[in-house]
This record gives structure tokens, sequence and C-alpha cells, in this order.
């Protein structure tokens, strides 16, 4: 009973003073929206970078040119040519626990289509690069392994290229022009949209491995092999077969620097993970200052309340008001505040979070999780801040409160 007297008073308290009840939520408001919304975009980049290496395909190893010194001077990776599409070749043949391998060269062109013409990113792949890359058919098919055998003109391409070269029409069937030689169509790929990293997946156009290399780029080297793993225990011990095997077919002698590289993909995405979860937890912790900042402009408010109501306080004690009684009255109040900001702020930060994924071209993750610490940690600050007012409020001495003007 007498709880809900005190919960009573403490809401028409609050109400008696809307205004300065407002602005003081508006700290606790601030802190819990800033929270949500900062971790929702810190949580965003985390999924848009494990998205975008996940694409690439799971339990990836890809190797690509190495490091070279010529003439004393150290050159980039991937700045020599010392793949060949035989390395991939012998790594699918020789090496175990190894599903799928495909080699890749690429580059920029300008591809036509009658009056239209649009420039993309050709690649020169084997089909073993569909099932790598999760590609899937919206019409037609994806070149065979024959196509690859007799370099044939043939092309597989991407939503983007589709829109702009032959706007509402079917491109199977149809012919198009890359470096001044002609491709059939054979495939149309579907849509993918676009990568963590803001690049447009459709925008591609994909023709044999062969192909690209002796009829369209005239090279003889791949600038990378991408291998897909059968399982992620057995991640580094392939990673170690196929250095060893690399070094042997290129004939590096011991001790010697290797002419390619092995990049771990699964330890590329848990460095990523580490780091954009330190971020978001920055984000949050930054954000969390405001409600710290909130916390004190109750207490403040609280403090001057107390000042108000000394008389009343007084007055209370005299009627045989306890010291609990009276600081439980304070403490409610400060709590009925922080849960009040902390609900709205909850709604406003998810509102944010949703504006930013809608607008901003950024994808937020909503988490549950900061939402309740957001909010317990908004409790948490009211009743802490308010605890020294509502200590102040029901130590006063009863005589000197019915005396205060």
């Amino acid at each position: 009973m007498l709880f809900t007297e005190l919960l009573k008073m403490a809401a028409l308290s609050l109400v008696a003073n809307k205004l300065r009840t407002l602005l003081t939520m508006l700290g606790i408001i601030i802190g819990v929206s800033a929270v949500i919304a900062m971790v929702s975009v810190g949580m965003g980049v985390r999924k848009n970078v494990t998205d975008s290496i996940s694409r690439l395909g799971s339990n990836m190893l890809v190797i690509s040119p190495g490091s070279a010194n010529r003439t004393g001077v150290r050159g980039g990776a991937g700045s020599v040519q010392t793949l060949k599409y035989d390395d991939a070749i012998a790594i699918k043949s020789k090496i175990k626990n190894v599903d799928y391998v495909s080699p890749t060269i690429q580059g920029s062109y300008q591809v036509v289509y009658g009056h239209e013409n649009w420039q993309t990113t050709v690649y020169g792949v084997i089909p073993e690069y569909a099932p790598i890359q999760s590609l899937t058919m919206q019409s037609g098919i994806f070149f065979s392994e024959h196509d690859v055998d007799v370099r044939s003109r043939v092309a597989v391409i991407g939503t983007t290229v589709a829109t702009n070269l032959f706007g509402g029409v079917n491109p199977v069937g149809k012919k198009i022009r890359v470096g001044n030689a002609p491709y059939t169509v054979i495939g149309l790929l579907t849509t993918k949209g676009q990568s963590g990293m803001g690049q447009d997946q459709d925008d591609t156009v994909l023709i044999p491995l062969t192909t690209a290399q002796e009829r369209l780029m005239g090279i003889t080297y791949v600038r990378s092999i991408n291998v897909q793993v059968s399982e992620s225990d057995k991640m580094d011990e392939v990673q170690a077969n196929i250095e060893k095997l690399l070094r042997q077919r290129h004939r590096i002698r011991a001790g010697a620097e290797d002419d390619f590289n092995v990049r771990n993909l699964t330890s590329i995405m848990e460095t990523m993970t580490e780091t954009t979860t330190m971020i978001t937890l920055l984000l949050g912790s930054i954000a969390g200052i405001s409600l710290v900042v909130g916390g004190i402009g109750i207490m403040n408010i609280m403090m001057v309340s107390v000042t108000e109501r000394t008389r009343e306080i007084g007055i209370r004690k005299a009627i045989g008001a306890t010291y609990n009684s009276i600081m439980l009255q304070f403490l409610i109040e400060s709590t009925m505040i922080s849960i009040l900001g902390g609900i709205i702020g909850i709604f406003v930060g998810i509102g944010i979070a949703r504006a930013i994924s809608q607008f901003g071209n950024f994808q937020t993750v909503i988490s549950s999780l900061s939402i309740f610490v957001s909010f317990g940690f908004s409790l948490f600050v009211g009743i802490f801040f308010g605890m020294l007012p509502a200590r102040k409020a029901a130590r006063l001495d009863p005589i000197d409160a019915l005396r205060y003007e």
C-alpha cells in the first residue's frame, strides 16, 4: 500500500513539472537512442564486411602472385606473373580435401551490342567458378569444360550489363562484341546486388579462361586461383600442401622466397570480425557517455526538487514518515524518469537506425542485446544518480525543514 501511494505521489510530482521532467529525460533519451543507433551501425559494418568475404565462398584459399626482387627494388604482391592454369589443374588433381579450384583473370573492356555499349569487367574463368561464387542462372546456361577446351567465344553476363545493353529483352542467344570480337551470350546470371564494399556484383561478363587468355588478353598467366576446401578444419593442412606443391612446380630452392601468396579467407574473416566488434564496442561506449551525462542531469534536477520541497518533507517526517519512505519516494521519481526516458530512447534509436538504413544506403543491424543493455544502464543511472538527492531528503531534520522558507 505504501509503495502504491509513493508511486502516485512521484507520478503527480513529475506531471506537475512537465517541462522540467521532459528536459531531464532528454539526456536519457539521447543516451539510449545514441547507443542503439551507434551499435546498429557498428554491427552493420561487421555484417557487410563478413558478407563481402563470405560471398567469395566458404572455406576459401586465394592464391595470388607473390613479390619479386628485381634490381634491388621490391615489387608489390601480384606484381609478377608466376601463376599458370596448369598450377590450378595440379592443385585440383594432387591436393586432397579440395572441392573446387578456379583460376581467374580479369580486365576492363567495352562491351557492344548494336548501338549500345557498356564499360564493364570481363572475367576469364572455368565452370568451377560458379559454385565457388554461388552463382545461379536466371536464364540460359553456364559454359562447360568443352567451351574452355576449345576456346569458345561464349559469354555469361550479369543483370547490370544486360539492362544497359538489351533493356528488357532476354539477352540469351544474342551476340555482343568484346575487344572487337563477337561473343554469343549463353546465360544471364541471377541478380546478386552490391557487395559489402559497394561493388556492383551484377556488372560483369564471364567468358572461358582460355578464350580470355589467348583470344582476348594475349597472356599465358592467371591473376589468382581460388580454392574451396571441403572442411574448415582442413584449411591449414590444405594451405601447407598447396604451398609445398607450388614451390616444387616453380622450382623454388630451400630458403628462397615464395613467388606466390596464399591467403586464408577464414582467418581474414575472423580478424575482420574481431576488428569490427571492437569498433562496435567503441561506438557504443562513446554513445554511453551521454547516458552518464543524462544521469548527472537527473541528479541535479532531483537536488533542486529536494530543495523546493523541503517544507513538504519536514511535514511528512513530522507526521510519521520514516527515513526509508522519504528515500524511496525520491528514488521512485528518479527511476521513473529513467524508465520513461529509456522507453522513448529505444523507439528513437530504432527509428534512427532504420532511417540510416533506408536513406543512407547502408545496412544497419538492430540488436536486441543493445536495446536491453542500454535500457538496463539507463535504469541503473536513474537509481545511482537519484541516490544522493534521496539520501539528502531522507536525512533532513524535520524541525529545520519546517523552518525552511
